[in-house]
C-alpha cells in the first residue's frame, strides 16, 4: 500500500508541471484577448517646440506590403499632429531603392532616417555610416525583437517589438485548443529580420511547455511564397495527415496556405501574426484561419515617431514600442471592420495618449 501511495504521489508530481503549463497558456491568451491599454513609453515633452526645425525620413521594407504602408501612415499621421516635415519613401523591397532613399535623405538635409517594418539595415551599413557622418541619425521601427536581439552599434537607436510574446501566444493558442496534442507545421521567411525571434519563440514554447507536441519548420523566402508556399504546405499535409495546425509567422502567407489545406482535404487550422485585413476577412468568412495576433499599425507608426522625436530632442531613449499584441478570433473579428482594417478593433486610446504625451492637449 505504501508503495502504491508513493507511486501515486510521484505520478501527481510528474503531472503537475503539465497542468501548470496549460494554465499559464490559458492566462497568456486571456491577457491578450483584452482590449489594449495605453502605457506611456516615457515622460511627457513639448514635441511641437522640439521638432519645429527638424524633419524625418521613413524607408519601409516595401510599400507593396499593406503592413508597411499602414505603419508609414501612422508616421504620417503623427507628423501632422505635431507639425513637422516627414517624407515616406517609395520602395518595392529593392536594396537599390533603400540606398537611393538614404542618399536622398542626406542630400535633402533630413535629420533622421527610420528603416521600418523588417527592412534589414545590415545590408546598408556603408550607406548608413555615410549618412551618420553627414549628421543624419539612423533608426529602425518594428524590426528587432525587444528582448533577444541587440540593436547593432552602427545604428543610433531602434524602437523594437516584443516578438517573443507574440510567438508564445501563437504556440499557447494551439496548445490549449488541442489540449497539448499539437502537430504543427511552422513557416517563415528566414531572410526577414523578425522571423528568427518569432520562429524560435513558437518552436521554443512547444519544446519547453508541451512534451507531446510535434513541430516541423519550413523556410519559404518572401519572393517564393506564391510559387513555393502552397506546394510546400500541400506536400507536408499529404505526407502527414495528422498535422492539425499550420503556423506561418506572417499571416499574409495564408492566401497560399488555405488552398493547400483545401486541396489536401486537411482539417488543419491557421494561427498567425500581423492582423492583416484580408486575413481577418478570411477568418470572418470561413473557418480555416482560426486566430490572428495583431497590433494597431497606426499605433506602431505613432510609437515609432515618439521614439524618434525623443532621440532628436536629446531625451532618454525608448527602445521598445508600447504597442500591445491583441488576439482576434471568431469571437471578436467583426470589430476589425467589414472589410477589416489595420486599425479597427483595437480601440483608439493611443491617439489621446500620444497627444497628451506630446503636449498637444
Amino acid at each position: 500500500m505504501k508503495r502504491l501511495m508513493t507511486a501515486a504521489v510521484a505520478a501527481l508530481a510528474l503531472g503537475s508541471p503539465a497542468l501548470a503549463d496549460m494554465d499559464a497558456a490559458k492566462a497568456l491568451i486571456a491577457k491578450h484577448s483584452q482590449l489594449p491599454t495605453f502605457e506611456a513609453p516615457g515622460p511627457a515633452f513639448d514635441a511641437k517646440s522640439c521638432m519645429a526645425d527638424k524633419k524625418m525620413f521613413i524607408i519601409p521594407l516595401t510599400n507593396a506590403n499593406p503592413f508597411n504602408a499602414a505603419i508609414s501612415q501612422g508616421f504620417v499621421d503623427a507628423a501632422a499632429m505635431v507639425g513637422f516635415e516627414l517624407r515616406d519613401w517609395e520602395t518595392q523591397m529593392d536594396p537599390a531603392g533603400w540606398i537611393q532613399g538614404i542618399n536622398t535623405a542626406v542630400a535633402e538635409g533630413f535629420d533622421l532616417i527610420d528603416m521600418q517594418g523588417g527592412l534589414p539595415p545590415e545590408f546598408l551599413v556603408p550607406q548608413i555610416t555615410e549618412a551618420k557622418a553627414a549628421g543624419v541619425k539612423a533608426t529602425a521601427t518594428h524590426n528587432w525583437d525587444a528582448t533577444t536581439q541587440e540593436t547593432p552599434e552602427f545604428m543610433d537607436g531602434a524602437a523594437n517589438t516584443d516578438y517573443v510574446t507574440i510567438g508564445n501566444i501563437i504556440a499557447a493558442w494551439a496548445m490549449v485548443q488541442t489540449e497539448g496534442k499539437v502537430n504543427a507545421l511552422v513557416l517563415g521567411p528566414d531572410e526577414i529580420t523578425p522571423t528568427g525571434p518569432l520562429r524560435d519563440a513558437i518552436l521554443g514554447y512547444f519544446k519547453d511547455n508541451c512534451p507531446d507536441c510535434q513541430t516541423k519548420y519550413i523556410n519559404v523566402p518572401v519572393n517564393d511564397w506564391a510559387t513555393q508556399g502552397q506546394s510546400a504546405v500541400q506536400n507536408a499535409l499529404l505526407a502527414d495527415p495528422s498535422i492539425n495546425y499550420v503556423l506561418p509567422v506572417y499571416d499574409s502567407m495564408s492566401q497560399f496556405i488555405v488552398p493547400a489545406i483545401q486541396i489536401a482535404s486537411s482539417n488543419a487550422k491557421i494561427v498567425s501574426y500581423n492582423g492583416t485585413p484580408f486575413v481577418l476577412d478570411m477568418m470572418r468568412e470561413a473557418d480555416i484561419v482560426e486566430m490572428n495576433v495583431g497590433e494597431s499599425l497606426g499605433w506602431v507608426g505613432m510609437a515609432g515617431t515618439d521614439a524618434n522625436m525623443r532621440l532628436l530632442c536629446g531625451l532618454d531613449p525608448v527602445t521598445k514600442l508600447n504597442t500591445p499584441a491583441y488576439i482576434f478570433s471568431d469571437e471578436n473579428v467583426a470589430t476589425a471592420g467589414t472589410p477589416a482594417t489595420f486599425n479597427d478593433g483595437y480601440g483608439d486610446v493611443h491617439t489621446a495618449g500620444f497627444k497628451a504625451l506630446w503636449g498637444l492637449e
